[in-house]
Parts: C-alpha cells; structure tokens; sequence
C-alpha cells in the first residue's frame, strides 16, 4: 500500500486533464509515484554518502533526477 495519499494524486491526474478518476486509479497513481519517488531519494541519498554527508542537500537531488 502506498504511504501517499491518494487525494493529491487524484488532483494531479486532473490538473493533467482527466475529467473523473477512479479510486483504484488513484492508488494505482500513489504507488507508482512513491516507486519513482523512492528510486530519486536512494539515488540522492547515495550521492551525498559519496560525499560524505549525512544530510541530502538540493545538488543531490537535481543530480540524481538528470541520472
């Protein structure tokens, strides 16, 4: 079960221009996005380690993001 709540998700398939979205969807939606979501933070975690930091800072973040 995704840790996101559905709501947010369901307002952003309908600021992508769905009309109606159905609660399955929604979670579906949830999931999906806490999987990419999780993948960023672990790349993100990993390069400040790499850094040798403990805390993770924006650069970390955006890099992670471009790859």
């Amino acid at each position: 079960m995704a840790e996101l709540p559905v709501a947010p998700c369901v307002r952003i398939l309908k600021k992508a221009g769905a009309q109606r979205v159905s609660e399955a969807a929604g979670k579906y939606f949830a999931e999906a996005l806490e999987e990419i979501a999780l993948e960023i933070a672990r790349k993100s975690v990993d390069l400040a380690k790499h850094a040798k930091r403990k805390t993770v800072k924006v650069e970390d973040v955006k890099a992670a993001l471009r790859g």
